[in-house]
């Protein structure tokens, strides 16, 4: 199978990273599109519809995940440096922006052939939950791409800023022509593919159904989906139907028991496996993510007092997170999430690609998704136990007593109003639970929340610098090469 290029310009890059099952097939070399004409084959093809890169590194390194560590510490390259200064990167090394952007519309390729295949091959029910898959992993790459390379979506808004090409088509020319079209049309886009996906999907069509949008999966991505959109109902609905009876006992990720209890090597080999129960989605991305180990601008000795009991960083019970936290010598620190695999491509040589195996939906997000819709709706108390569950799984020593209340959200938070003070609090957690996840870059921008650095000079003088929320370095660059596609980027 050749996908032609355009707007993406490494699509190859989308077939070394699938299920072992479709490593093989593709190592049988099909002719062009007309080798795709069985079930099996569109199973196969539509395995590798996900995002092929990371967008760990460029979002971290932009939010407030990240930090200046002083003069003489830590090491400097640009898919670090630059995201922090909120500068475009040129070119498209593993981490970048651009990387990313080649890795979505990859998988969007795949995606777009496994439908065409399904309909010129008449291939019937047999096709359907993979049919479905091909649509859901479709709108979640293009969600993906507009809500980092577009202006965010306003609640109540016109939303008439320009959004992403949403390509619905394998490509006929080598230089295909596309236009933005809106942050509105781009978001009717990706709800008409998740709603018309998520009908036609099962749970058992899979051998592992983690690398796979199963309909846990999908609920969980229209949690976020309809959280974006300020849709707070549906929000709530979506997350009741991840688990039965929408009750997430037992299935959040035990940080204060299970996980913590293992070695740093066992805790990283287990943290993305596909048996744990509070992974939804997990997907093969080249990256070299874990390498950066001693970054100037990253995860440093102010972040990690978030973790710590008390004090001004602390959270709101007082005591200590369990999370895993490594250094690499002071202030070089860690989460130690994530275990590199590596493509082999010449064995002689021994050269191929790293990846990791990346978990891209989870029932901790889906829940606390779920927390700010209630809190959104008034429901203060429902949002409070969502953000308990979490807090009873991560806090060290937690009992009862450690549950937040609205009384000491108010007081935490320092307000009257339970409904910003709770909010608060969840995106707190959040900011914690998925520290180099990237989900808090997704925060920032869905809230509107400026984002602030810390710098050091030359002399050692520290300041800070602000991205307000209308800035435009908050939507990152369109990779050059779409230009030729006739896609305008975006203005700095």
């Amino acid at each position: 199978m050749k996908i032609k290029k355009s707007i993406y310009s490494v699509l190859g890059m989308c077939l070394l990273f699938s299920t072992q099952g479709c490593n093989k097939y593709l190592d049988k070399e099909p002719d062009n599109r007309t080798e795709i004409n069985s079930v099996e084959k569109v199973a196969q093809l539509v395995a590798t519809a996900y995002p092929q890169a990371d967008y760990y590194t460029f979002t971290e390194a932009a939010s407030d995940n990240a930090e200046d560590k002083g003069n003489g510490v830590g090491t400097i390259d640009d898919v670090s440096t630059l995201p922090y200064f909120w500068k475009d990167v040129i070119g498209d090394d593993t981490g970048t922006s651009t990387s990313y952007w080649n890795g979505c519309y990859s998988g969007i390729a795949a995606a777009n052939q496994a439908l065409e295949s399904i309909e010129k091959n008449n291939l019937g029910n047999g096709a359907l939950p993979y049919k479905g898959e091909a649509l859901v992993a479709r709108a979640y790459a293009h969600f993906m791409l507009v809500t980092f390379f577009a202006k965010e979506y306003v609640i109540g808004g016109t939303n008439d800023s320009p959004g992403i090409p949403y390509v619905t088509a394998p490509e006929t020319k080598v230089v295909q022509q596309y236009d933005r079209g809106t942050v509105q049309s781009t978001y009717e886009k990706i709800e008409k593919d998740l709603t018309e996906g998520m009908a036609l999907l099962s749970a058992t069509a899979y051998k592992v159904p983690k690398y796979h949008f199963t309909p846990a999966a999908a609920h969980a991505f229209a949690s976020r989906f309809y959280l974006f959109k300020g849709e707070w109902q549906k929000v709530i609905d979506h997350a009741n139907a991840v688990t039965v009876g929408g009750d997430y006992t037992g299935i959040v990720r035990p940080i204060n028991s299970t996980l913590f209890a293992l070695s740093s090597a066992d805790y990283r080999a287990a943290f993305t496996r596909s048996d744990q129960k509070y992974n939804l989605l997990l997907a093969n991305q080249y990256s070299v993510y874990q390498r950066l180990t001693s970054p100037k601008y990253g995860y440093g000795a102010n972040l990690v007092k978030m973790f710590a009991a008390g004090g001004t960083y602390g959270n709101i019970t007082g005591k200590a997170y369990a999370n895993k936290i490594l250094s690499y010598g002071v202030p070089n620190y860690t989460t130690y999430k994530y275990y590199e695999y590596f493509f082999l491509t010449d064995q002689v040589a021994q050269i191929g690609y790293p990846y990791l195996m990346a978990p891209l939906l989870t029932t901790d997000e889906a829940l606390l998704n779920r927390g700010e819709a209630y809190a959104k709706l008034g429901q203060y108390e429902n949002a409070l136990k969502d953000a308990n569950l979490i807090l009873a799984n991560t806090v060290r020593g937690y009992t009862a007593t450690d549950a937040a209340t609205q009384a000491k959200v108010a007081t935490f938070y320092n307000t009257a109003d339970p409904k910003e003070g709770i909010v608060k609090l969840i995106l707190d957690i959040k900011k914690a639970q998925f520290l180099q996840e990237g989900m808090r870059w997704m925060d920032l921008v869905r809230n509107h929340l400026p984002v602030k650095h810390n710098l050091f000079d030359a002399s050692g003088v520290e300041t800070t610098v602000t991205l307000e929320a209308n800035d435009p370095r908050r939507v990152f660059q369109i990779p050059e090469q779409a230009k030729l596609s006739g896609v305008p980027l975006n203005p700095r």
